[in-house]
């Protein structure tokens, strides 16, 4: 799984992938009872209009978030509420086809069709105006903002001194290298001044989002997401609820490790059995951990290389980083990129403009015009990340053939965890197979090879989970507007074990830092993606022939490992995720257990080492 640019599929391609998996111009029916035919002109009416809407829909989030102005996010606003509008009145008359018998495939997109919404706007055409231009200004207001340290640059204050402002990118790198607590604690809480002008909006944006779930036939807009996985929605939570169970313990033991090691780096500032301060794990969301490697690598046990080095050292630039990922998946068997491709995605932040510089990948016009929008840094981190968006544009091009309903992965975590399984796969042997590192450590290094990627991966499991944890208790109205940051905060304990540097009342708005929050893109994905990620190495490696330790596995250039993975791309959404995962792994349940395998010479290190100290917090 990548780290900080956990997208996966961009914000206004997500709305096309999800929001738009269906849409109608208008009623397909008389006044007679409808029959099979009738339904099987709507959906062919839907799957064309569908394609054209949402071909308009990506080429203006495109547009607004790579040319960030007040026009272009005033196009966006308006283009995502006429495809959102005809979604919500199109899914409210697909229920006139419910007592009809259809093919299973018919019946399937017309369930789908009713579950595609990731926001419904309310039928009152003022509110729906209303909601759609909320959300374009919160999405605006993350990609636009900047810390700025001296305070002559707040507005009002005089000219603003550019210099000492900070984007994202520059946040990133602070938190990430710098080991002076007072700066990334200054560093932390200027970030999270961002997002307090958004609470206002994002309380208005809860009610009116909720108010179109409920004509949608839902109890408010949680209930809506969670019913897309192929089960109830209660059951779906408890699904979660084990599939965390069953890795809990792992992360208490790498939890318990890293505290130990930065209270005897920071000393009482982390205490020896209390949460983790959070602007102390080297992410400014402390969803990722890997960057404080060196404060808490075991003596001995150095990975013995640094990718970031390799690649600086061998003058890897933004294009080749891009391009060795593409020669990972035409080494499974995968076609090249075309052509468009290099010459319409964003590789590198311009100097001349805003732009969200958020990792996503995008699928243009549903067929061959796909693309990756990343500000791509000289570092390990982006060159994992390169491969983990190009799965993305992989698995869409797989599907692209399907009826348009079916253009979407397994479920939305099958998306995610598609790159990052391909990333698993960056392991030494691979990079000495392309001729970018010498020889690979000895078995002896593993330790140290384990325990950075658990801090990226295994660190982020509860954070992948309590984002929408929060967000469906707001939604049901467990978490009122005046418990908005509290509750954020509560969550952020009970899962992650982690604490805010400083008190943090409700005149902030801390989850508005988060670009999912601000963005309405639902984050379960990454915590489904992180589990089956891990479950999809496994079954290709073992396809692949791979009699290594999994953690050494690669699938690179094995064909078998390619053609399995292909032929459960290539059923898009038009199966229950349980059908697709069969196809890969031969189960039909998400497991973790291969989380516990990939990391199990890691998980007795830990216990060792944290044997007699607190466990939790």
């Amino acid at each position: 799984m990548t780290t900080k640019t956990w997208v996966r599929v961009a914000s206004a391609a997500a709305i096309g992938a999800s929001v738009l998996a269906g849409m109608s111009c208008g009623r397909t029916s008389g006044p007679s009872a409808p029959t099979s035919a009738d339904a099987k002109t709507f959906l062919d009416n839907v799957n064309e209009t569908m394609k054209r809407l949402q071909i308009e829909q990506n080429q203006a989030g495109w547009v607004q978030q790579t040319y960030i102005t007040h026009d272009t996010e005033a196009i966006n606003a308006r283009v995502n509420q006429k495809a959102i509008d005809l979604v919500a009145r199109f899914a409210k008359e697909s229920t006139r086809f419910d007592q009809i018998a259809l093919p299973p495939d018919e019946r399937r997109q017309l369930n789908l069709l009713k579950l595609s919404l990731v926001m419904a706007t309310p039928s009152d055409s003022n509110e729906a105006e209303e909601l759609t231009t909320i959300t374009s200004r919160l999405g605006a207001t993350y990609g636009k903002g900047k810390w700025c340290a001296d305070p002559s640059t707040s507005p009002g204050t005089g000219p603003a001194k550019p210099e000492s402002c900070l984007n994202i990118d520059e946040i990133t790198k602070i938190m990430a290298t710098s080991r002076d607590e007072g700066r990334l604690r200054k560093v932390w809480e200027g970030w999270h001044t961002i997002s307090p002008p958004m609470r206002k909006d994002y309380i208005r944006f809860a009610e009116l989002s909720n108010k179109g779930a409920v004509e949608l036939g839902f109890t408010d807009t949680g209930a809506m997401w969670r019913a897309k996985y192929d089960m109830p929605p209660d059951e779906f939570t408890r699904e979660l609820d084990r599939l965390w169970d069953q890795v809990r313990p792992l992360y208490l033991a790498l939890h318990a490790w890293v505290r130990m090691k930065l209270h005897d780096r920071y000393g009482s500032v982390v205490p020896p059995n209390g949460p983790v301060p959070a602007h102390l794990l080297g992410n400014i969301w402390a969803q990722d951990w890997s960057n404080v490697y060196p404060l808490v690598a075991p003596l001995g046990a150095d990975a013995g290389f640094s990718l970031t080095n390799i690649l600086k050292e061998h003058h890897i630039g933004a294009l080749d980083m891009v391009r060795t990922g593409e020669r990972f998946y035409t080494s499974l068997g995968f076609a090249p990129l075309p052509e468009t491709f290099w010459d319409r995605s964003l590789f590198l932040r311009p100097k001349d403009r805003d732009v969200v510089c958020h990792a996503s990948a995008w699928d243009i016009d549903l067929d061959t015009d796909v693309r990756i929008k990343m500000c791509i840094d000289q570092t390990a981190e982006d060159f994992r990340t390169i491969h983990h968006e190009l799965g993305h544009n992989f698995y869409q091009r797989a599907y692209k053939d399907l009826p348009v309903v079916f253009r979407d992965s397994a479920n939305d975590g099958f998306h995610e965890a598609i790159g990052d399984t391909i990333a698993l796969s960056v392991t030494p042997e691979y990079l000495v197979r392309i001729g970018l590192l010498e020889r690979a450590p000895d078995a002896s290094r593993d330790i140290g090879l384990l325990l950075s990627r658990a801090l990226e991966k295994v660190a982020f499991l509860p954070f992948g989970l309590l984002i929408d944890q929060w967000r469906w208790k707001l939604f049901a109205g467990d978490i009122k507007p005046a418990d908005y940051n509290k509750a954020w905060w509560d969550l952020r304990l009970k899962y992650q074990g982690v604490a805010p540097p400083s008190a943090r009342g409700e005149e902030f708005f801390d989850p508005g830092a988060k670009y999912h929050v601000p963005d309405n893109t639902p984050y379960t994905r990454y915590f489904l993606a992180t589990i089956l990620q891990f479950q999809f190495h496994r079954a290709l490696a073992k396809a692949a022939g791979c009699t290594d330790p999994l953690h050494r596995c690669s699938i690179y250039d094995s064909k078998e490992a390619g053609r399995r993975l292909n032929e459960m791309l290539s059923m898009g959404l038009s199966h229950p995720w349980p059908d697709a995962l069969e196809t890969i792994s031969g189960s039909r349940q998400m497991d973790a257990s291969a989380i516990l395998d990939y990391f199990a010479p890691l998980k007795q290190w830990l216990d060792e080492q944290v044997k007699g100290t607190p466990i939790g917090w």
